[in-house]
């Protein structure tokens, strides 16, 4: 089965990130969907299985940050990576623009509650990472909200740092962050969004912002770059997943999620010496019958 290399999307620590130097529409050693599919089957096999210890073991939580431009197809990857999984194990998170509740705290505030417990796979559609990229890119708005200091680079450090604290926060206290940015180009978001505009089962998903935003395409993409130079650390790197073909994203983000949690080396409680030993009995009584 061909292989992917992670090597290809991870974000090096540290370092100046060009996004022209990552092309979206790579699609690793597959031609087609078809040469991908048997690959994404077997990790959503893995993924399922890997979850099951996961969730029995309750030693480690997994967030998964997913990041891109209207259209990236980041709904897709929940839909299609995910599966197999129990979705008693998995929680999922949307965020949208900011309610008058959580204006009133801090930038990470909303963030925190929806956590996944030890155990739990959580997915951040879109994230605490809207933060620095449409208000970066908007700074009117917090303007507005009488945030003083938006058009001060001091200001946005700062938002990095407190960001990269978070996450090495979580990472100390056995939560491990993947963090996913899928990389559409100009000319594949035009085409996704005339196919909502002209099918009519899916004209639910369009809106009119997405045209608006859709006119800061410069901006925003200064705004991740920015973001990835910033963020992109030891404990939680960045993945840049080429997203012009859906098919392949969803390889490439499985195939990471696999190799992560089977890094963590999780396995499946052992039972105490009574409860093995009520277990025996058990058996026991059951093959009586």
């Amino acid at each position: 089965m061909s292989r992917i290399h992670e090597k290809d999307f991870l974000v090096p620590p540290g370092g100046k990130v060009k996004l022209n130097g990552y092309d979206p529409a790579f699609t690793g050693p597959y031609k087609d969907k078809s040469e991908a599919q048997a690959k994404l089957e077997n990790d959503v096999e893995k993924l399922a299985a890997l979850q099951d210890v996961l969730y029995a073991s309750q030693q480690r939580a997994l967030l998964i940050v997913l990041q891109g431009m209207d259209t990236a197809g980041k709904d897709s990857i929940i839909k299609h990576v995910m599966s197999g999984v129990n979705p008693q194990g998995v929680h999922v998170k949307s965020f949208k623009q900011p309610s008058p509740e959580e204006l009133r705290h801090d930038f990470l505030w909303r963030a925190v509650e929806p956590l996944p417990g030890r155990g739990y796979i959580g997915i951040y559609n879109r994230s605490y990472y809207e933060e620095v990229l449409v208000t970066r890119v908007h700074t009117e708005v917090l303007l507005n909200e009488g945030v003083k200091g938006a058009e001060d680079k001091k200001f946005w450090d700062a938002r990095y740092e407190s960001i990269n604290n978070f996450e090495k926060h979580l990472e100390r206290n056995r939560t491990t962050v993947l963090k996913f940015f899928l990389n559409l180009s100009r000319d594949e978001q035009k085409k996704r969004l005339l196919e909502r505009i002209e099918d009519a089962a899916k004209n639910w998903k369009f809106s009119s912002a997405d045209i608006r935003e859709r006119a800061f395409w410069k901006q925003y993409r200064a705004a991740f770059q920015d973001m990835f130079r910033e963020t992109s650390t030891e404990n939680a790197p960045w993945y840049v997943i080429p997203a012009d073909h859906k098919w392949f994203s969803r390889v490439a983000v499985a195939d990471i999620i696999v190799r992560k949690l089977e890094s963590l080396g999780l396995q499946y409680p052992t039972l105490p010496p009574q409860e093995a030993e009520n277990l025996a009995k058990a058996k026991q009584i059951l093959e009586k019958e």
